[in-house]
């Protein structure tokens, strides 16, 4: 079953992205992508977002619609890519590209820095606290890059690089959301 949501803001404002019923897909919900890109009010514009997890797109689509120069999606499900695709043509997208690979396997990869960065990892693997550590360790952020993480509530967020700072967070539903910043 096809599933739709809408862009909140931007060049794209009210269009529709198609999404395919998946196991483990949560699209963040309007109400938590307005407050997060709130937070990045002054920080999309021109910046190189990375969207790892993409899933149904909505984060790094919502980036490029308010001016992210380029943004780059890391999916690894065949079907789910497919449906970005489409999603990526429909609205002409040029400064989207998409990448159907684990990743762990793209990380694992020679790095180029992003200033912003989407985590919304399957819930209940292990992959949050994990996934951030190999972004630090393994070169992908600039000097200040600011991530935003998405966990099922109470997962614990004790094992976060050193040199991360949490600027908010918030609570809604079974999900908790974060915004740190790299110093």
């Amino acid at each position: 079953m096809k599933n739709k949501l809408k862009i909140i803001a931007g060049e794209w404002r009210s269009r529709q992205l198609i999404f395919e019923d998946s196991p483990g897909l949560r699209p963040t919900p309007a109400r938590v992508r307005e407050t997060l890109f709130n937070w990045l009010q002054h920080d999309v514009t021109a910046s190189r977002c990375l969207d790892l997890y993409a899933g149904s797109g909505a984060l790094g689509f919502e980036a490029a619609s308010r001016g992210a120069s380029t943004v780059t999606l890391i999916e690894n499900n065949p079907q789910t890519c497919r449906l970005i695709n489409e999603n990526k043509i429909k609205l002409t997208a040029k400064q989207i590209k998409i990448v159907q690979m684990d990743v762990f396997e793209f990380l694992a990869g020679d790095s180029e820095p992003f200033n912003l960065v989407f985590l919304d990892p399957p819930f209940g693997m292990g992959l949050a606290q994990q996934s951030c550590h190999w972004l630090e360790d393994k070169n992908w952020l600039t000097p200040s890059a600011k991530i935003y993480l998405e966990v099922e509530k109470k997962n614990s967020l004790d094992d976060m690089p050193n040199n991360w700072q949490c600027l908010k967070n918030k609570k809604a539903g079974g999900v908790e959301y974060y915004l740190f910043q790299r110093n």
